[in-house]
């Protein structure tokens, strides 16, 4: 599950999930709603990612910029997303994402950076929270 806040000349999103998975899937969900029609989006078109972090909120962190860079360099958007999250020594975020090449119409706004200011992920009472702003 995730909501938007009101935040001046960005866009704010708060995510809660019963997994850290889920919280990954969640948030490019969040991400790709916030800045893409995604009625006007096919799945005809498929990425891979595999991300690698030291904590939950690196690998959030690391992940979103994945997102993004796809966002920016290949005009990727995803409609569906799946997510799996190994822990070990690290954690290690594995994900395919079915989503459409980007034309002007399909864009609501363009993300310019993820950033840290009140970025945060935590586990509250059994259910992971995070808090994410993009500056646009």
């Amino acid at each position: 599950m995730y909501r938007f806040l009101d935040h001046t000349a960005d866009i704010a999103f708060e995510v809660k999930a019963s997994s850290l998975s889920e919280l990954l899937r969640d948030a490019s969900l969040a991400f790709y709603e916030a800045f893409t029609f995604q009625e006007l989006l096919s799945e005809e078109v498929e990425r891979e990612l595999v991300v690698e972090e030291d904590s939950p909120d690196y690998l959030l962190f690391a992940w979103l910029n994945e997102l993004l860079y796809l966002f920016d360099t290949e005009h990727f958007a995803g409609r569906s997303v799946e997510v799996e999250v190994e822990e070990g020594e690290r954690l290690v975020a594995r994900g395919r994402i079915l989503g459409d090449r980007l034309s002007p119409e399909k864009v609501k706004l363009e993300p310019k950076a993820i950033t840290l200011h009140n970025f945060r992920v935590e586990k509250r009472d059994g259910e992971w929270y995070a808090f994410v702003v993009v500056d646009i």
